[in-house]
């Protein structure tokens, strides 16, 4: 079902609907992951209280729980990606809201081409040239339209990804460096048959561990630097706001009108026989 989901996107929106599946498929690998690594603290848990030695049992219950914050971590991560790739698809989409226009242009220019060559006089040709006039102009807006949202959105997206990565890596090691705090509490030191080996004395400093590292957690900022953007005053027809007045927000992209941009709009059309005349668009070709 999803290659078939493939086949029908748009040209334009091909090689990003892949990379959106594909990153679906990573954000499952993360999350089979958190629950892989919750799974393994519980199995390390029941381990050491297994061996019978307090000593062990009682830093493996604590790894454990550190090994459990982990797996939460690698869940939240993948729930940050989730973000990305929603914001992804908001450039996938207005790709695929330009390709019918692209396609039209295309259409047109390919119909008048086929005119010229077997009925230069053909009177349909004035009507086809004021139709490629509109096609361009609504193509134009589209096209500004595209390339305004892709430049804001991947920022956005990449922010978001970047972002997910260092507080990811950086809880990551929080959690690791009070891990190795705690495994330093336990005595290897070899004993010779018949030996004893001391009760645990550190369970306190152990549980002093576990509270230093969700206060840790709990605690944590992100230290990296705010990617900044210039589109905060784009408007709801994803352009400048100096141009909101004269340029025509694309329907399928901004839920807007459809009417040629007026400063686009063509004074006068050119004949075939090359005379200058002006042209009322047909009914046919009018806009509701």
């Amino acid at each position: 079902m999803a290659s078939l989901r493939g086949m029908q996107q748009p040209e334009l929106s091909k090689k990003l609907f892949k990379i959106i599946k594909s990153e679906n498929h990573a954000i499952g690998a993360y999350e089979s992951a958190s629950r892989e690594r919750i799974s393994i603290a519980s199995q390390i848990s029941d381990w050491g209280e297994a061996t019978g030695d307090d000593s062990i049992s009682d830093v493996s219950d604590k790894i454990g729980v550190l090994l459990s914050e982990m797996g939460e971590q690698e869940d939240l991560f993948a729930q940050n990606l989730e973000d990305y790739r929603s914001v992804l698809k908001q450039i996938r989409n207005t790709e695929s809201s330009v390709q019918p226009s692209r396609d039209q242009k295309a259409k047109i220019t390919d119909e008048i081409q086929r005119l010229k060559y077997k009925e230069p006089q053909s009177t349909k040709l004035v009507q086809l040239e004021q139709e490629l006039v509109r096609a361009e102009a609504q193509n134009l807006v589209a096209e500004a339209q595209l390339t305004n949202i892709t430049r804001q959105k991947l920022k956005e997206a990449y922010d978001i990804h970047s972002a997910a990565v260092i507080e990811r890596a950086e809880k990551q090691i929080l959690l690791s460096r009070h891990m190795r705090r705690l495994i330093q509490l336990l005595d290897d030191t070899p004993v010779v048959p018949g030996d004893v080996r001391p009760a645990f004395e550190h369970s306190a400093q152990a549980r002093q561990i576990l509270n230093d590292a969700e206060d840790d957690l709990r605690e944590w900022q992100p230290s990296m630097d705010p990617i900044p953007s210039s589109a905060a005053d784009m408007g709801t027809n994803l352009m400048p706001p100096s141009t909101t007045a004269e340029s025509t927000v694309n329907p399928s992209v901004a839920g807007g009108g459809d009417d040629v941009p007026a400063h686009l709009e063509p004074p006068e059309q050119r004949d075939v026989s090359g005379s200058t005349m002006v042209q009322e668009t047909p009914a046919e070709y009018q806009r509701q």
